[in-house]
């Protein structure tokens, strides 16, 4: 069932805020994501249609909003499904190359942890600002978000962006993430030639020689 209301409150730096029903009642939680055109910012006073449902608190928020005077589109469940498959494939082919490329003494061991590592930091840390992001509370900087996919969480926070779908209607936030990704490709492309494998081999001898001081 559609409804009708009023954008009365909007905090855009946290991307939700609360529609007033123009039936009248309590006013309904929304976040950037429900809205159907993610080309324009929202604005407070605009009137939309929404429908409503119910989150994992049992409390009602707003989804497949649209602005006044657009059309609404059907959902395309089958290119969410699609997507969601290509990034988990992506993201273990890489890993598992990472692991390969280790084994075969291309690449030292502290990378496979480091890819490890980064990349469930940057899954947990999807999760956690999509659960922020529904229930009001402090959202994590985008910047930490690709700063943790670029020195090699990208694995992590790919499948997290499709299986939370959380970040992938920004635009210029998926820009700048894959170019972080292209970066840190290059940078491991760039760790496979002789200069590159002699400066990790250096890093590599600098952090066995210091690991069993850490431990003690």
């Amino acid at each position: 069932m559609r409804h009708k209301g009023k954008l009365n409150k909007w905090k855009d730096d946290r991307g939700f805020g609360f529609i007033e029903p123009s039936l009248g009642g309590d006013e309904i939680f929304v976040h950037i994501k429900a809205f159907q055109n993610r080309s324009r910012r929202p604005v407070v006073g605009e009137l939309v249609t929404y429908e409503i449902l119910t989150d994992s608190n049992g409390k009602p928020q707003a989804k497949r909003v649209v602005y006044s005077g657009e059309k609404l589109r059907p959902v395309k469940r089958t290119q969410s499904r699609v997507g969601f498959f290509i990034a988990t494939i992506a993201s273990l082919v890489f890993l598992l190359l990472v692991i390969g490329l280790s084994v075969l003494r291309y690449l030292p061991g502290f990378l496979v942890w480091l890819y490890l590592g980064a990349s469930i930091i940057a899954f947990v840390m999807y999760w956690l600002d999509k659960w922020a992001a529904h229930n009001g509370y402090r959202r994590s900087r985008e910047s930490t978000l690709l700063l943790w996919g670029l020195v090699g969480g990208w694995p992590g926070a790919l499948f997290a962006q499709r299986l939370f779908r959380h970040k992938t209607a920004k635009v210029e936030f998926q820009v700048s993430f894959w170019i972080s990704v292209l970066i840190n490709v290059v940078a491991l492309g760039e760790a496979l030639t002789p200069s590159g494998a002699a400066k990790l081999a250096i890093l590599n001898g600098s952090l066995n020689k210091l690991m069993p001081l850490i431990i003690s």
